[in-house]
């Protein structure tokens, strides 16, 4: 597809990605205003690295590790080898990873609400 004013390369529409630039330019600004208050702010993608950061329980980890192991292959339709997410996970995997992101949240509120 040609470069047109109204496209960008990928076939996006200049109204959508100036909608996803101020998406991310929103996010930038939270994360500025955080720094400036001092408050703590993680970043990155390993949510077991993400724990590791935040000191949460030991026995966490196996949770944060299930949950990681969905972080793209779950997401995307390339990501696994031959087939589509919604064709390799099961309704148990869901039910797990659920439980699983339940208990991160509760504990990663406590970790983040302590000085």
């Amino acid at each position: 597809m040609p470069f047109s004013p109204r496209s960008s390369p990928r076939g996006w529409r200049l109204k959508e990605v100036r909608a996803e630039g101020l998406r991310w330019l929103r996010q930038a600004e939270n994360d500025l205003e955080y720094a400036r208050l001092g408050k703590r702010v993680v970043f990155g993608h390993s949510l077991v690295q993400l724990g590791a950061e935040l000191s949460l329980e030991d026995d966490l980890r196996d949770e944060l590790a299930v949950l990681d192991q969905y972080y793209i292959p779950a997401r995307y339709p390339n990501g696994l080898p031959g087939a589509l997410p919604y064709e390799v996970y099961t309704k148990g995997q869901a039910a797990r990873a659920l439980e699983a992101s339940l208990r991160v949240i509760e504990l990663s509120r406590r970790a983040l609400r302590e000085p």
